[in-house]
């Protein structure tokens, strides 16, 4: 019989009679079964949610960072409640992998993030906001350079509705709990593994059960989560954010089109660039926003994509349990030939040239032991404007652009991650004003490389709490 996955209604399982089997990514056969809450329901807990914060309000912020390390042991090593069973870092390290295709090593690295941030959450919460005490969570108020300064809390809770794309997207909201915000989850439908893991190992280190709700749901349960929570984030596609995007109560975290910028002035350095681009394409199997897909140059983009296109030729997929393996299969085989056909039809068109083709005569998407894969592929644009030049895929796919330096930033589009290789000061002016890149790396660091006391596609901090002027009488 398969392993049954409850919800958490105040932190207490709950077993629907509806349910969704979590597939084997290979066989097809159930990993779990997962009960299904209707938006009835969410609609009705939902009315719990002031006394949830009641409950996050009464622990001393230090109290709660102590916890979030607790919860840091737990989650990596320790063997946690799963439905009516338990479940070993190992154990969770292979479901996961088993339902998503991604690769048992890849899953160990996300999972350290998660872990890293629980352990240092004192320094991230420092970074989003600016250094204050956390005592502020406790008092609301606090002087600042012998001022008085106050935040109000803007919600009874977070609702997040997350993908299942990568695991290290969980690192994203677990800041909020120490921020005394209880959260109410939708995990993604192939991936309900880690938030579950995550809210036991914080159970377990004392966090009270009414700080987190999960509730595994249909598209109209998400729906209900992000208009009845005060404060929400939401994972996905375009398609799937755009709804959102006008509503400021929601932090929108979609696609990222991420690239590495090499300047003029370093042009003549590209092949010291390599490195630095196919780790920022290829870690992770490609699935993560900050992925980079798209390199952007003033020039030698056909040297830079040909080069690229041997080092990405080499990758090639691996098993599961293979602790070489770099990329991840797919879970919806036609969904893996869907998107081969899309890049196919695409490169019909004139102004762009698949560089990998020649090293790779077998092609893009291919078969091995029952799995699709689409390996890793570097396109060259000749044209800004070729749809492949904008281009971003779950697995991992670079389009090499060559334009003038002089329109380069304007060209390039909305960039969550730009890593910006040159050390020409008027460039870097330039980028600092750039509206289009949401996080900025100067000189040769990774897309990849996350400073998690840095905000990301927004500041939590800044979500969840407004400043409010504050003064008292003489």
């Amino acid at each position: 019989m398969a392993l049954q996955i409850p919800l958490l209604r105040m932190g207490s399982p709950y077993y629907s009679l509806d349910t969704v089997a979590v597939p084997h990514f290979q066989s097809g056969e159930p990993v779990a079964q997962l009960s299904l809450a209707n938006p009835g329901l969410i609609a009705r807990d939902l009315r719990s949610s002031r006394a949830a914060k009641a409950a996050l309000e009464a622990i001393p912020a230090r109290d709660l960072l102590a916890i979030c390390k607790r919860a840091a042991e737990l989650f990596c090593s320790g063997t946690l409640p799963l439905g009516e069973t338990r479940q070993s870092a190992g154990q969770y390290v292979a479901q996961l992998s088993a339902s998503t295709g991604m690769p048992e090593v890849l899953v160990r690295k996300n999972m350290d993030k998660i872990t890293l941030v629980l352990e240092e959450m004192e320094a991230v919460i420092g970074g989003l906001t600016r250094g204050l005490d956390i005592r502020i969570f406790d008092s609301g108020w606090m002087k600042q350079n012998d001022r008085p300064i106050n935040f109000l809390c803007e919600t009874d809770n977070l609702g997040v509705v997350l993908p299942s794309n990568s695991p290290g997207v969980h690192s994203l909201w677990i800041q909020a709990l120490a921020m005394k915000v209880p959260v109410v989850l939708k995990p993604g439908s192939q991936e309900p593994w880690t938030p579950f893991r995550i809210a036991q190992a914080f159970f377990a280190a004392g966090l009270p059960g009414e700080a987190i709700g999960y509730y595994p749901t249909s598209h109209a349960g998400g729906s209900e989560i992000l208009m009845r929570t005060g404060r929400s984030m939401v994972f996905g596609d375009k398609n799937t954010v755009a709804p959102w995007r006008k509503d400021r109560r929601v932090q929108i975290h979609g696609p990222g089109w991420s690239k590495v910028v090499i300047g003029q002035d370093k042009i003549g350095e590209w092949r010291s660039c390599l490195d630095v681009i196919e780790v920022s394409a290829i870690e992770n199997g490609g699935r993560s926003c900050i992925n980079a897909s798209g390199v952007w140059v003033p020039a030698q983009g056909r040297e830079i994509a040909d080069a690229l296109a041997q080092r990405f030729a080499a990758v090639q997929p691996r098993g599961i349990e293979d602790p070489q393996a770099r990329i991840a299969a797919f879970t919806n085989k036609n969904l893996a030939h869907r998107l081969n056909e899309m890049i196919d039809n695409l490169l019909r068109q004139p102004g762009a040239e698949d560089m990998t083709a020649r090293y790779r005569p077998e092609g893009r998407l291919v078969e091995f032991e029952g799995s699709v894969f689409l390996l890793p592929t570097v396109v060259f644009c000749e044209d800004d404007q070729h749809p492949l030049a904008h281009a971003e895929y779950l697995f991992p796919f670079i389009s090499v652009v060559e334009v003038p330096q002089q329109t380069l930033l304007k060209k390039m589009g909305t960039t969550l991650v730009a890593t910006a290789i040159t050390e020409d000061e008027a460039f870097i002016r330039e980028i600092f004003a750039s509206h289009n890149v949401e996080r900025l790396n100067l000189g040769a660091v990774p897309t990849m490389k996350i400073s998690w006391d840095q905000p990301h596609e927004g500041n939590l901090f800044e979500h969840l709490y407004r400043q409010r002027a504050l003064q008292f009488s003489a």
